[in-house]
C-alpha cells in the first residue's frame, strides 16, 4: 500500500507536560499547508483540532504521541511567532509575565495583531479560543496552553 502521509519537517523543541521534567526533542510540522506559503508553524500544529502530536525525545529513538491537553508549553529556539515581515512590523509588542500551573514563570513579549484601541494584554489573551498562544523571549518562542496559565501580568 502506498504511503499517503504528508511530508513533515523536524523542529527542535522543549516540551513541558503537566507531570514530569521538561524534555528536549523534536516535533514534526507539515512541509506545506493549504492556507499560506511555506511550512506549518508550531502554533498551527498545536492549534489543529487533533488531540495528539508526535514528539521524539532526544534521549531515545521512540516517538511519543503527546496529548495536547496535557501539554503546558512547547518552546523552540529563536523562531519568530509571526513569520510574515509585514504582519510582524504591524504587530504591537506586549510585555507579559505568566505564572503557570506548577509555579513556572515566563517573561517575554506577545505580538498582538489587534486594533489599536483593543490591544491590551487582556485583549490578546482573550482574542482567540485556540488553546495555545505564543510568548517569545530573546532565546526562544514559547507556545503556552492557556488552560495552565494561573495568571498573567502586563510588563511595561
Amino acid at each position: 500500500m502506498p504511503d499517503l502521509s504528508l511530508p513533515r519537517s523536524p523542529v527542535a523543541a522543549n516540551l513541558l507536560l503537566t507531570q514530569g521534567k521538561p524534555q528536549a526533542g523534536q516535533i514534526f510540522v507539515m512541509e506545506r499547508v493549504p492556507h499560506h506559503d511555506g511550512q506549518e508553524t508550531v502554533l498551527e500544529l498545536l492549534n489543529r483540532p487533533e488531540g495528539f502530536f508526535a514528539f521524539r525525545p532526544t534521549a531515545g529513538d521512540d516517538v511519543l504521541l503527546v496529548s495536547k491537553v496535557q501539554t503546558v508549553s512547547l518552546s523552540v529556539d529563536r523562531q519568530a511567532p509571526i513569520a510574515d515581515p509585514a504582519r510582524l512590523s504591524a504587530a504591537r509588542m506586549l510585555g507579559v509575565e505568566l505564572v503557570l500551573t506548577g509555579g513556572s514563570e515566563l517573561r517575554g513579549w506577545a505580538s498582538a495583531e489587534l486594533p489599536e484601541h483593543h490591544a491590551r494584554l487582556l485583549d490578546y489573551l482573550n482574542e482567540s479560543r485556540d488553546p495555545f498562544f505564543a510568548v517569545w523571549t530573546h532565546a526562544a518562542t514559547y507556545y503556552v496552553n492557556r488552560a495552565y496559565v494561573l495568571y498573567a501580568r502586563p510588563l511595561s
